[in-house]
């Protein structure tokens, strides 16, 4: 939830100190655990706790938690590379869990860190119920994922209850704002990597704030707490109230987690609603059994019809002296700094800059001098004139089929398809930081050139923080995590110097210019018009997601269906009276949709219904050609290789392990069969395609057990292509051809290819 407003007031950031009996006997050190949900300032806790001394503060692990400001995938690729950075990746970090709680209130023990405990199921999808707060794209979890797009130009690449509480509550990190003074003192002060990361951050995020009140809305929070755990630890043996950066107090507190009246089942309790006996032994009529905020615009919650402050209170947290409340160690505010010449007019502040700046523990290199011979290239295709062929704009959601899907196409001699340009979806299967991926993947095939654009996040004509649909893809395994680390093999790809970044400029929306406006991010629309602008005829269009962007696009541009050849369109399940269900495995109640469809009904529909030329490739369709032993069979046998093949091969023997392996991966065979599009679009023979041409009808109104259906309708349809069967051996076959071709081949293989040219001297110009 917004650090800034509500959930969690009291416990912003909650640190599990271990100590005592197990600490070091000789050194006196104070063994810690770092619990983080990665945002900026949770940054610079860590690497202020990577600088303490060893022998007093030893950090020895890091846990996440990807329920507020960051998303798991790009999170723990983050933390390995600070870790990576200051030479400390001996410490452990943990993130998830595919456990969960039974409907009886018993915590499995792998439980993840995916989604607050109130939603926590025996699942990893789930809702957004506080989420919600936090912005989805700039000043949210892209910039966040991202690091404004720091985290890839400058960090280093791994190839890699009971206990005491202190609380350091929002009231306290907000008597530490962040001022003038000491950001201008902390432009001076960059003698580590690590000082030159953290100053580099926080001038972005100053930078890219939404209004001009940054030195008034953005604190130290965490960074503070950090400090706070170090001085209390450091002084622990003279009580744990002295210390050197936060006036301390003892108090009872509880945390409320409902609103008044307590008591009223009204639906929005999990713990206490339909329940014959309330989750975790909670008593009826207490503070934990009335109305639960579902969401930032909770009709309960709000006065005057929106108008006015809300009265929701869960998720706060009260000093108490009844029974039932828990005494902790509570920071009040910060303390000044002792030297009034200062300018720093908080002690921290002092402590916080001395220590990220000296040279003890200093990180090794930043990811530019991590290599004596780094140098960023720029690969174009040099294509000769040949005849180009149908320029192409895919639309993808950054599934791992994806992504294969993109190879493929990189594939296809430039006579026959010529891609152009990228539009991301990101409310499918991958979160919009993900885009970063697909710049490697292009550079890797030496096409820099491909425009890439950012499109939509949420479903058409939801609010920007919405979740209602992206909600029944699972956090954990088979879901985002993989799909964002691309099953933990996106960091094998050669890095891009292509990225997504946060420059941004006020012609372009943004609240002011930064430093280089020219590196910004383009929009999908962007790519459309330039696309459109330079090939001159027609452009084909494939999907391979939701269809929102698209849909967008076609609402937004009045002529969009005139600049439109064809439509391909991998998605949609078309019933007509059969008994095969469809793919939304997340809502056992819904039999008949398709995810792509299901993920946003009514901008399928649009499209479907638009007077552009749509071939649909099916969910039947892409079942018969989903089996991994066989396409692995027909891959393995194809006697030439290549670099793109050889990732292929070892994204989908992954994928194929871990479904054999573990019940939850069941489901990832679909990924596999979303390739057939390409496939289709590119009319080689050996496919076999059978097309029909069916009137559908796509079933929306908001029921998600019927939402994305789509029917065959012969009187109030719109009739489309529907690829009825393929040939699997065909495909196959004609698949791990193109993906052998040594034509239009990866220019740079790997991430290891490009340390091994970027390590070796005498350095090449």
């Amino acid at each position: 939830m917004d650090k800034r407003q509500h959930l969690l007031l009291l416990f912003l950031f909650l640190i599990s100190l271990f100590a005592s009996s197990t600490a070091n006997a000789q050194s006196g050190a104070r063994r810690i655990l770092l619990d983080t949900d990665v945002d900026i300032d949770d940054v610079f806790a860590l690497l202020y706790l990577l600088k303490q001394n060893p022998s007093l503060i030893d950090l020895q692990a890091v846990t996440i938690n990807a329920n507020s400001w960051s998303d798991v995938g790009h999170s723990v690729n983050l933390i390995y590379d600070v870790l990576h950075m200051m030479g400390r990746d001996d410490i452990r970090v943990g993130v998830g869990g595919e456990g969960g709680i039974t409907s009886n209130g018993s915590i499995v023990s792998d439980v993840g860190g995916y989604l607050p405990l109130i939603e926590q199921g025996m699942t990893t999808a789930g809702y957004c119920r506080y989420r919600q707060a936090i912005p989805i794209l700039s000043g949210g979890r892209l910039d966040i994922n991202t690091f404004y797009g720091l985290r890839r130009a400058l960090l280093p690449q791994v190839f890699h209850s009971g206990i005491p509480i202190t609380v350091v509550p929002l009231d306290a990190t907000n008597t530490i704002p962040i001022n003038e003074d000491f950001f201008e003192e902390f432009r001076q002060r960059q003698a580590t990597y690590e000082a030159q990361f953290c100053f580099q951050s926080l001038k972005m995020a100053r930078d890219t704030w939404f209004d001009d009140e940054f030195y008034m809305s953005y604190f130290m929070w965490d960074s503070f707490m950090a400090g706070v755990a170090v001085s209390t630890l450091k002084n622990g043996k003279r009580g744990g109230e002295e210390n050197d950066f936060a006036e301390m107090e003892f108090i009872n507190v509880t945390v409320v987690t409902s609103n008044k009246p307590y008591g009223v089942n009204d639906g929005s309790n999990p713990f206490f609603d339909m329940r014959r006996l309330a989750g975790f032994l909670l008593r009826p009529g207490s503070l934990h059994s009335g109305h639960v905020q579902n969401g930032i615009r909770d009709p309960f919650c709000l006065r005057n019809g929106g108008s006015g402050n809300g009265i929701c209170e869960d998720g706060y947290t009260e000093e108490v002296s009844r029974p039932g409340g828990v005494r902790v160690l509570v920071a009040q505010k910060a303390k000044p700094n002792k030297n009034k010449n200062s300018k720093l007019d908080r002690e921290f502040f002092v402590s916080f800059l001395d220590d990220l700046n000296q040279p003890r523990q200093s990180g090794r290199f930043n990811f530019t001098t991590q290599f004596p011979c780094f140098k960023e290239t720029i690969y174009k295709p040099n294509l000769g004139n040949p005849r180009r062929g149908k320029p192409l704009i895919f639309d993808m959601d950054m599934s791992a089929g994806d992504f294969i899907s993109l190879f493929y196409l990189l594939k296809i001699p430039a006579e026959i398809i010529d891609l152009r340009g990228i539009m991301i979806t990101a409310n499918g299967w991958a979160t919009a930081a993900t885009i970063d991926v697909v710049y490697d993947v292009l550079h890797m095939m030496g096409r820099d050139d491909v425009f890439v654009g950012l499109g939509s996040v949420v479903p058409l004509g939801r609010p920007n923080y919405s979740c209602d649909r992206v909600k029944f893809i699972p956090h954990g395994a088979g879901g985002h995590l993989d799909a964002d680390t691309l099953f933990g093999l996106a960091r094998d790809l050669p890095r891009s110097p292509r990225r997504y970044t946060a420059e941004n400029s006020v012609k372009f929306g943004g609240p002011r210019d930064t430093d280089n406006p020219r590196l910004r991010q383009p929009r999908a629309m962007e790519v459309w018009d330039q696309v459109n602008a330079e090939v001159g005829q027609k452009i084909t269009v494939l999907t391979s997601g939701p269809l929102t962007t698209l849909a967008s696009i076609i609402r937004d541009d009045k002529n969009a269906t005139k600049k439109i050849q064809d439509i391909y369109i991998v998605g949609g399940h078309v019933v007509d009276g059969g008994e095969e269900r469809g793919n939304v495995f997340s809502v056992p109640e819904n039999k008949h949709s398709e995810f792509n469809f299901f993920l946003d009904p009514d901008a399928a529909k649009i499209v479907i219904e638009s007077m552009a030329d749509v071939t649909l490739v099916p969910l039947g369709v892409q079942r018969m050609v989903n089996a991994f032993p066989l396409m692995l069979e027909r891959l393995a046998e194809e006697p030439r290789s290549t670099a793109e093949m050889a990732f292929t091969v070892n994204l989908l023997s992954t994928m194929d392990r871990l479904r054999r392996a573990n019940s939850r991966y069941r489901n990832v065979d679909m990924f596999l069969g979303e390739v057939i599009g390409a496939a289709i679009l590119a009319g080689d023979p050996t496919v076999g395609v059978v097309l029909e041409t069916v009137s559908v009808k796509v079933m929306t109104g908001g029921d998600q057990n019927k939402d994305g259906m789509l029917k065959r309708e012969s009187v109030n349809g719109r009739p489309v292509k529907v690829v009825k069967s393929v040939d699997p051996k065909g495909y196959h076959r004609h698949v791990a051809r193109t993906l052998g071709d040594n034509r239009q081949s990866a220019v740079i293989a790997s991430f290891d290819e490009q340390r091994r040219i970027w390590s070796k001297r005498p350095c090449k110009s």
